[in-house]
């Protein structure tokens, strides 16, 4: 073969690659542009016809408006901490038994809910339904608040319940008394207006959820157990509606939690023989722990966007983006990497790609001459749904890569299953429905729960588990979580306990609809 034959046939080559090239990008090209017009997975049963449309109209009068923000105040007001699992205020706890039979009178005296207190503090109700056959569900809350000084900055003392500019100040107003009171006020509102429900529910109120819930909520659980209940769905605390807080997003977001991350408490320790500081040796235990501590925070968990829940939370808002963002949102197939990079930036997205490390406590050393026998950290990781706690494990010890470094697990567990949430999910969509009735401009989206609740306790009694409250969230926000100025406006907490009405009567129903049309990708 001569030379320029060769060169011809290279050349030909590089032809055929660059128009193979050129052909699949085009391909894709117009593949992406095509689902970027017709992407909506978010239609669901919006309009399909609901067998229940005669609920109690959820007229709330301005007499029973005072009411029910004073009953809210008064809960506030009392200070039911959980520091740790072992301090509680017990006395605070028992004033605020006292206050839910005085406020809602109906709720514990109706022949139609029966009412139990478990573990001395938490409480649990049962309305059955007047259809047996209808398998029940359950809401969750907590009366529990993280402790709050006044000293550290609130503009109102944080159990006070002070009114300013709309907004009722206080721990506990988003975190989570709003749900505690939404709930019972509203249970409370169609006793008296004769509701009897067609499928029965229960509700769950645990007292030490803010210090893993293990007195509170695991004894629910129990007595639940024991009487051989199953739920049809179950909805927590956890997400929230954003408002402004997503960037570029056209309106309101709804996210209802599909699925918790996981949790693990991991301690490293070094130990060295103790000596003298005027005769130290090349390497002291603080020095070496601090370099594992520093080798975890520079090698972070792998990028696992795509591979949890968060994907499709993006796929379901993709048609409330403009153009470019709408584009790349709606062909997560082909950009899950780039976006991946992006949201690794900034703290409160990369939350959501990985399984997160914060190095939370770090100990050593008795006195300025003495040269310590022991150093030891706390590592906290919350662990993506893609991730298990030994996957976690083995992680860390490769990337300490010292055996010098002893790693133990504290306590932990795996993240928790995903909820179902397709259209032909009885839990997501019956509140996804509550939802759009009561606010017609949200996008309703699954998402995952950051944080841990109480309803990771439940995973026996139904495979769904919902974490959400339509507390409304806009920007600066989600600081005020176990932050300073807690505070919730007084028309968003009617509107949860609207919400919280509306939902036990949509509950009511025997069946889904049909969707509306089969042509929605799912």
């Amino acid at each position: 073969m001569t030379d320029r034959s060769a060169t011809f046939n290279i050349l030909k080559l590089v032809k055929i690659v660059s128009l193979s090239l050129l052909f699949v990008v085009l391909v894709c090209f117009v593949a992406a542009t095509l689902r970027t017009l017709t992407f909506d997975v978010n239609a669901g049963l919006q309009l399909a016809h609901w067998e229940k449309t005669n609920n109690i109209a959820s007229d709330i009068n301005q007499h029973q408006r005072n009411e029910l923000l004073e009953n809210f105040r008064e809960a506030i007001r009392i200070p039911t901490m959980s520091t740790t699992k072992t301090q509680l205020n017990i006395t605070a706890l028992g004033e605020f038994d006292s206050l839910l039979r005085k406020v809602f009178p109906t709720v514990f005296s109706s022949h139609l809910v029966q009412h139990e207190v478990v573990a001395n503090y938490s409480h649990l109700f049962w309305v059955p339904g007047s259809d047996l056959a209808l398998v029940p569900y359950m809401l969750l809350a907590h009366i529990d608040v993280v402790p709050a000084d006044e000293n550290d900055g609130w503009e109102a003392p944080p159990f006070s319940a002070k009114e300013m500019d709309g907004f009722i100040y206080g721990r506990g107003t988003i975190d989570n008394k709003q749900s505690v009171m939404g709930i019972l006020q509203a249970l409370e509102y169609l006793l008296i207006r004769g509701y009897s429900p067609q499928r029965g529910f229960f509700i769950g109120l645990g007292h030490d959820e803010e210090v893993s819930g293990l007195q509170g909520a695991m004894n629910i659980v129990k007595v639940l157990k024991k009487k051989g209940v199953q739920l049809a769905f179950i909805l927590d605390e956890g997400l929230a509606v954003l408002d402004g807080v997503i960037s570029g997003l056209q309106g309101p977001a709804a996210l209802i939690g599909i699925s918790e991350k996981g949790k693990a408490t991991v301690k490293l320790s070094v130990f060295k023989a103790p000596g003298h500081s005027s005769m130290p040796p090349r390497e002291s235990s603080i020095g070496i722990l601090a370099g594992a501590v520093k080798r975890l925070e520079d090698n972070p968990m792998p990028i696992l966007f795509g591979e949890g829940p968060e994907r499709r939370t993006f796929e379901h808002l993709a048609h409330r983006f403009g153009l470019p963002i709408k584009f790349v949102m709606s062909n997560m197939w082909l950009f899950s990497p780039l976006i991946g990079r992006v949201m690794e930036r900034s703290p409160d997205t990369n939350a959501f790609l990985r399984t997160t490390t914060a190095v939370t406590m770090f100990n050593s050393g008795v006195k300025v001459n003495v040269l310590p026998s022991l150093a030891e950290a706390y590592v906290n990781l919350r662990i993506h749904p893609a991730q298990t706690v030994q996957e976690v494990l083995e992680f860390i010890q490769s990337t300490v890569g010292d055996e010098r470094v002893k790693i133990e697990l504290v306590d932990g567990f795996d993240p928790l299953p995903v909820s179902s949430y397709d259209e032909t999910s009885f839990g997501f969509q019956t509140i996804k429905k509550t939802l759009l009735d009561q606010f017609p401009q949200v996008t309703v989206a699954p998402g995952l729960c950051i944080g841990n609740t109480d309803s990771r306790h439940y995973t026996d009694l139904t495979k769904d588990i919902y974490r959400f409250t339509p507390t409304w969230i806009r920007p600066g926000d989600t600081q005020r979580f176990h932050g300073i100025n807690e505070r919730i406006s007084k028309e968003n907490y009617e509107e949860l306990v609207v919400f919280y009405f509306n939902l036990i009567q949509n509950c009511d129903i025997k069946e889904l609809p049909s969707p509306h049309s089969a042509g929605h990708e799912l």
